[in-house]
């Protein structure tokens, strides 16, 4: 176990919050299930407690291979998994099933395991990386807008595309981030403006097409705007209210210090308690005092990803750690913001809290790539530590000379 441990590279304050966050997903995401076990009369709690234990085990797998991997070759890679996500969204959109006649084509199943794999978050991860290794390139050329619509905007217009009549929140998510990585890695602005505009007047469209021709994506578009509508509108909706209602009763009940872990009463009554509204569950079990120690977890991750990006040397690692870090805290914001009714209803996940594979896989892919930012650094730091010391054992000519008189 201590071999394990000097095996660990890169930001050490990184390793330990991500381990404290997944240590306490356990407890949660233990409570919340009893939801699925005695209300919707699915598995058992422990069962579901194992199985996140399985994924969180997995994801920091693929979390400490990742860090392994010198960070140059990300931009490699990113390029090389391009045409695979495009081909991995074409089959999840094409296979899609229908819930409750609404457009659920968000995951497909992988094929001798048997599990559910949400194409999109991969998608999520590589586009950052293609977009990040994009700007690094051009960072010191003056470029035209013609001249990056084929190696820039036309990936990340066709990866969008193929998400967003299944999940409207993950693409204006992603498309935010992409902008916010554009702008920071000197895009020229009158460019990202002209994109945006460009992308606003095509979700139009889509929206329209969507209105008109209904049979495409059954009831997907109209699931949107409801939720939107309701959001903004003072009028109660006892449908369409019941989660977020049923989830500020949680976050009242918990109150400054919380009613105690595992004895969360609206688990019972709020849908999705394990995945999309497990912060309110938090809240109540923990209260206020938990809820501000988890968002004060969630800043201090922010804080050392900002530290890292900002000792690294080179303007590819920089981007990329901000391209990976930020959707991280951002989504992680979203979550929180939804469960307060600061935000419509999304369907995005707490990062490394809340039960589901996929997320926790690519948010353990991401830290990963992270990860070996920052120990690429250390390795530099080391190698300048070796050369002064051999420098400082190294005798002055003169000294020697003076010692032998």
């Amino acid at each position: 176990m201590l071999q394990i441990f000097k095996s660990l590279k890169g930001d050490k304050a990184i390793w330990a919050v991500v381990a404290l966050l997944g240590l306490f997903s356990f407890l949660p995401v233990y409570s919340a299930s009893t939801n699925l076990v005695y209300v919707v009369g699915s598995g058992t709690s422990i069962g579901y407690l194992l199985r996140h234990v399985f994924l969180l085990i997995f994801g920091f797998v693929i979390m400490y291979a990742v860090h392994k991997i010198p960070f140059r070759y990300f931009k490699g890679i990113s390029i090389l998994f391009m045409p695979l996500v495009v081909v991995l969204l074409g089959i999840t959109l094409m296979q899609g099933t229908t819930i409750g006649g609404a457009n659920a084509s968000r995951w497909i199943t992988l094929p001798f395991v048997g599990m559910s794999f949400q194409t999109s978050t991969l998608a999520f991860v590589v586009i950052m990386m293609y977009v990040a290794g994009y700007l690094s390139k051009i960072k010191d050329k003056k470029i035209s807008f013609k001249e990056s619509i084929i190696p820039l905007w036309a990936p990340v217009a066709v990866i969008l595309a193929l998400i967003l009549p299944a999940n409207f929140s993950t693409t204006a998510i992603m498309f935010f981030m992409v902008c916010v990585l554009c702008f920071l890695g000197g895009y020229p602005v009158k460019y990202l403006m002209g994109i945006i505009g460009v992308g606003i007047v095509c979700l139009a469209m889509f929206v329209l097409t969507a209105k008109a021709f209904p049979g495409l994506f059954p009831n997907r578009v109209d699931t949107w705007i409801s939720r939107i509508e309701n959001f903004t509108s003072d009028e109660d909706n006892p449908v369409e209210d019941y989660q977020i209602e049923n989830a500020k009763k949680a976050i009242a009940l918990g109150s400054i210090t919380g009613v105690g872990a595992g004895k969360s009463v609206m688990k019972n009554f709020l849908p999705q308690s394990t995945s999309d509204f497990i912060f309110a569950i938090i809240v109540e079990e923990y209260g206020l005092v938990g809820a501000g120690i988890l968002i004060l977890s969630y800043m201090f991750l922010l804080f050392r990803i900002i530290i890292v990006a900002q000792k690294c040397d080179s303007v590819f690692g920089k981007l990329l750690v901000i391209g990976v870090g930020l959707p991280i805290i951002f989504q992680a914001m979203i979550n929180m913001a939804v469960a307060v009714e600061l935000f419509p209803v999304t369907g995005q996940t707490l990062p490394l809290i809340s039960s589901g594979g996929t997320s926790i896989w690519m948010t353990c892919m991401a830290l990963g790539a992270i990860l070996s930012v920052s120990a690429k650094r250390e390795q530099v730091k080391e190698k300048e530590e070796i050369i002064e010391t051999e420098k400082e054992d190294e005798l002055n000519p003169l000294e020697v000379l003076s010692e032998q008189l």
